[in-house]
């Protein structure tokens, strides 16, 4: 099974993490933007050369969740770690609403039929964790879920937490490499991104009224993600709660992750034995 790479930004398996102690923006002093623009760039090209190593492996899968608060970055984010990588290898789903059909199971449905297959490279942009944390601030949602009755609403949280770790768990221990990220944004810097996308006429279209009213309920928003963080990170799923305020140590940070990961899993080209390497040499003097 994976386990989780040493990162400053590890949440804890032992139920210690704290939001308010979690840093939004990089500690010390960050690296100039020029620098991390080129960790990023190394970190991009030694994912290539993995995922190809993964693809022809073809013995693991690797998910990436990507959680945050509007505006945090998730989208950018992506874009930046995986945009050297061949697109055949990758495959990328946003979880929006539950449809009705989607309703109609049980919340981990849609996210299984959406995993990578082995020697892909998976990323959940939102994912089941929306259900501990939108669905945890908006508890009315639960009323159109048509779940069992007389189940205590804390008890809804812990069981979906259990049923998170069992999933995660399974998904370890048959090859699936799992990270999440959370982007931590603060709520000063969101307000600055709102903004802009205010006044900019290229980003009104990712504004809404709705992301006030969403704002509006910060606290309860990080009350919900300390309490998910502490209950699902594990060494074989782990989270990292990454500053997000600076875009390009974000950036740089989530790729070195996702590199460092990957290159524990011992990926290699498929080796031919004597007799197929003879084989392909006899096949090689028919080609003229």
């Amino acid at each position: 099974m994976f386990e989780a790479v040493d990162s400053p930004h590890l949440v804890p398996f032992d139920g210690s993490f704290r939001v308010a102690a979690a840093p939004t923006s990089p500690p010390g002093e960050p690296p100039p933007k020029a620098v991390l623009k080129g960790q990023l760039e190394e970190s991009v090209k030694r994912l290539d050369d993995l995922q190809r190593r993964l693809y022809a492996d073809d013995h693991w899968g690797v998910l990436l969740v990507f959680q945050a608060m509007d505006a945090a970055g998730k989208d950018s984010t992506i874009r930046a770690v995986l945009r050297g990588i061949n697109p055949q290898g990758c495959q990328v789903a946003s979880f929006k609403q539950p449809s009705k059909l989607e309703l109609d199971h049980d919340f981990l449905w849609r996210i299984s039929s959406a995993l990578p297959e082995r020697g892909r490279i998976g990323v959940f942009n939102r994912s089941h964790y929306e259900e501990v944390l939108v669905v945890r601030v908006h508890p009315e949602y639960l009323d159109g879920q048509r779940l069992p009755r007389n189940v205590p609403l804390q008890g809804r949280w812990e069981g979906r937490y259990e049923s998170i770790r069992d999933f995660e768990g399974h998904l370890a221990r048959n090859g699936y490499m799992v990270l999440k990220f959370f982007l931590n944004v603060s709520k000063e810097e969101q307000a600055a991104r709102f903004k802009r996308r205010i006044d900019r006429p290229d980003k009104n279209w990712k504004f809404s009224e709705g992301d006030l009213a969403e704002r509006s309920l910060w606290d309860d928003y990080m009350n919900a993600y300390e309490e998910a963080l502490n209950a699902t990170s594990k060494p074989w799923a782990p989270w990292y709660a990454v500053p997000a305020d600076d875009k390009p140590y974000l950036r740089a940070a989530v790729a070195q992750i996702v590199e460092e990961s990957l290159a524990t899993l011992g990926l290699e080209y498929p080796q031919l034995s004597d007799d197929e390497r003879e084989e392909l040499r006899a096949l090689r003097d028919t080609i003229v």
